[in-house]
């Protein structure tokens, strides 16, 4: 909740080192991205259509069409593994060290099978997802090798122009049904060979809790949407892939959020825009680029991904709902153990500390 705390501007140190002021620059140039560039993406195609050369409008034009004509493949079965300098870059060290971000290792996977990652919690942005499996994947590369990562986002995302090729270039692919069943069943076989780029599996992470767990995301709260959300376990399923439970701490961490319990006016007014546009308004209280008071730049905190051990699931094109229900009990129990197996590691007060699931 704010408090009158942030009218007290605290201001950063002149004597900062460069390369922290370089860091903070590239998660702002980030966080502004994400918060912009859809909306300005349609602005700026609607102003060179309008008022550009006929060159350039037809270049334009032409490519609101390609967007159009590419759309299906984009949310059904693009498996591009991305650009290799965009996905190892120093943009992504630079997020990664303002942190900083860390990745654990708690069991193997195996290049043998494909790996659904049910990540948790989204937090307000999922800085810790997004590096680890987007813009600096080296670490994962390390721990897992052979086992190509993509991070799965709303399918809404790639109908902006420009933006779109951006979080290709990340490797990002639509969340949609299709396009996850698509990634999944890729190289099943245990004798598949080594692809050209050096991968012979495929990791999909999702994260399962989404914009209406975003809501709950504020210092010390671990508030998991989870209750409701089946359908992963389903794909998993359909698809073969074994279920990884992945929990990131210190996402929530990173802004404060105005007070917004499930009753109130303000949680019902953020849930109908959300129903109506698909991403809720979040209210947040980060950092600026010279203070620490306001402003939504992240907070300077460690974030810690830690991936656990992998869950097997039948596959079965048509799973029973009985069936799905008891691996979702598997999975809430194991995705439990694992936080409550490292709490202790990455939180303070960690006793007090204990997963919510709505």
């Amino acid at each position: 909740m704010f408090t009158n705390n942030m009218f007290k501007i605290q201001w950063a140190p002149i004597n900062i080192p460069p390369r922290r002021r370089l860091q903070t620059f590239f998660i702002g140039i980030y966080v502004l991205s994400l918060f912009m560039f859809g909306l300005y993406s349609y602005l700026i195609c609607g102003l060179v259509i309008y008022f550009g050369n006929i060159y350039l409008k037809a270049l334009f034009i032409t490519y609101v069409f390609w967007i159009l004509y590419d759309k299906n493949r984009i949310h059904n079965c693009n498996r591009g593994p991305g650009v290799r300098w965009m996905r190892d870059s120093f943009f992504g060290r630079q997020i990664r060290e303002y942190f900083p971000v860390e990745l654990v290792k708690t069991a193997e996977l195996h290049p043998n099978k494909n790996y659904l990652l049910a990540c948790f919690p989204h937090g307000v942005i999922s800085f810790g997802f997004f590096t680890n499996m987007c813009s600096d994947i080296t670490k994962w590369n390390a721990l897992f090798p052979k086992v190509r990562v993509h991070l799965a986002t709303l399918g809404m995302h790639f109908n902006s122009p420009f933006w779109r090729e951006v979080i290709r270039s990340w490797g990002m692919i639509s969340v949609g049904r299709d396009s996850l069943l698509r990634h999944l069943k890729i190289s099943n076989d245990p004798d598949a060979p080594v692809n050209s780029d050096g991968y012979c599996a495929s990791a999909v992470a999702v994260i399962v809790g989404g914009s209406e767990e975003a809501l709950d995301a504020r210092p010390g709260n671990y508030v998991l949407t989870l209750k409701n959300r089946k359908g992963f376990i389903k794909v998993a399923m359909q698809s073969g892939a074994a279920i990884v439970p992945v929990f990131s701490f210190g996402e929530n961490d990173l802004f404060d959020q105005i007070k917004n319990p499930p009753q109130s006016k303000v949680r019902k007014i953020q849930n109908f825009i959300k129903e109506k546009t698909g991403i809720p308004p979040l209210m947040v209280l980060g950092r600026g680029f010279f203070q620490y008071s306001f402003g939504l730049i992240p907070q300077r905190k460690r974030i810690v991904q830690v991936v656990g051990s992998p869950i097997d699931v039948p596959q079965c094109s048509d799973p029973e709902q009985e069936v799905v229900e008891k691996y979702h009990r598997i999975f809430m129990e194991s995705l439990n153990s694992l936080f409550e197996t490292h709490k202790r590691k990455y939180i303070e007060n960690a006793d007090e500390i204990k997963l919510s699931f709505k």
